[in-house]
């Protein structure tokens, strides 16, 4: 069946803008591959998870604001390659403005039709094999957004297993946190590193030459934890998988 999606808006992030572009590049890249007009609106900021998740409900109600006046200059569907920052527009944005008359429509309207990037793909588009073909074994770190927040745990894993000659393997405890979550790991940094510790146990008994996520948040925390340990392991997100930079 073909979708009748032609146009999408990208929310790249600020972990993704600032620190690894290429992610952006591949959801981009991923997303014409499968027939679509991307926009990316240029004077969008943070997304206020951050100030939310610190405490701080009016300055992450006024990054809200602005970014649902950025979202709403478009009724196209919004296509976020995090999990956590997806989570904080489609749950937290209503909750914010449950208040505000002149934000609280404006908030359902943006959060109905915001997705992750591999919920769209697969829910929106019905696509699960985009025609990628990748190198060596991996393995799926399932984040906590992600998976709980959103609902989305199937959708990464039947679009890597459309991927040609890539091995899944299982990882143990995929569900299980990384440690990272934000202020998480700055207030409680003895349990994120224990937490970490378990995980990237967990990732070299895979037999796995790739960790794949769908947020930029845990693979920098998994990613650091990996280097420190000198091992051959590497982190990837689920786009650049699935168009990885050769084949534009």
């Amino acid at each position: 069946m073909t979708s009748p999606v032609t146009h999408v808006q990208l929310f790249a992030t600020c972990l993704v803008d600032q620190f690894y572009p290429s992610v952006a590049l591949a959801a981009v890249r991923l997303l014409e591959r499968l027939g679509l007009a991307v926009e990316v609106p240029r004077d969008l900021t943070c997304c206020g998870q951050p100030a939310f998740n610190g405490g701080f409900q009016a300055e992450a109600r006024a990054m809200a604001r602005r970014t649902l006046d950025v979202l709403s200059r478009s009724d196209n569907p919004i296509v976020v390659p995090s999990g956590s920052c997806a989570d904080m527009v489609v749950h937290r944005y209503p909750e914010l403005m449950a208040g505000d008359p002149a934000y609280a429509d404006k908030a359902a309207r943006v959060a109905s039709r915001t997705y992750e990037l591999s919920q769209f793909i697969v829910d929106v588009l019905g696509v699960t094999a985009v025609g990628a073909t990748g190198h060596g074994k991996v393995a799926y770190h399932s984040s906590c957004h992600t998976q709980r927040g959103l609902g989305v745990r199937e959708q990464p894993l039947r679009l890597l297993a459309g991927v040609n000659s890539v091995a899944c393997r299982p990882l143990p405890e995929s569900e299980a946190c990384c440690g990272f979550g934000g202020l998480f790991a700055v207030k409680m940094a003895d349990i994120s590193g224990a937490l970490l510790g378990r995980k990237l146990d967990d990732i070299e008994a895979s037999g796995a030459e790739i960790v794949v996520g769908t947020d930029v948040s845990c693979l920098m925390h998994i990613g650091g934890g990996l280097r420190r340990r000198r091992s051959a392991v590497r982190v990837s997100h689920l786009a650049e998988i699935l168009a990885p930079p050769e084949e534009t």
